[in-house]
């Protein structure tokens, strides 16, 4: 069984940074792609950033610039460097894990960006 704990989420100014980890039992190397996604009251979760095995990355548009996605693949864990946060970027973020059969995520962090 698969477990994605997710830390580093908090309260922060806009304009300000935080850092997400996303701590994965056993090695990530066995997933084709790890993500961050997030979901704000009301609306449903959406994707923030993904990063492949071959270490391939996306980012949903209204990150771009200013998020990055990021995995040790020592210490088993997919970051998300998140700068310039604004009070739209509130909402808890989940950390995904992708296999060629099933997926995976963890609890959610919740991020709160004050205006």
């Amino acid at each position: 069984q698969v477990q994605l704990v997710e830390s580093g989420g908090g309260l922060v100014q806009a304009g300000g940074s935080l850092r997400l980890s996303c701590a994965a039992s056993g090695s990530v190397r066995r997933f084709n792609a790890m993500g961050w996604y997030r979901q704000a009251p009301g609306k449903q979760r959406d994707l923030v950033a993904t990063i492949t095995s071959g270490g391939s990355t996306n980012y949903a548009d209204s990150v771009k610039g200013r998020f990055t996605i990021s995995r040790d693949n020592g210490k088993n864990t997919v970051y998300l460097q998140m700068n310039s946060l604004k009070p739209e970027d509130t909402a808890v973020y989940y950390c995904s894990a992708l296999t060629p059969s099933i997926g995976y995520w963890g609890q959610g962090t919740q991020v709160t960006v004050s205006s």
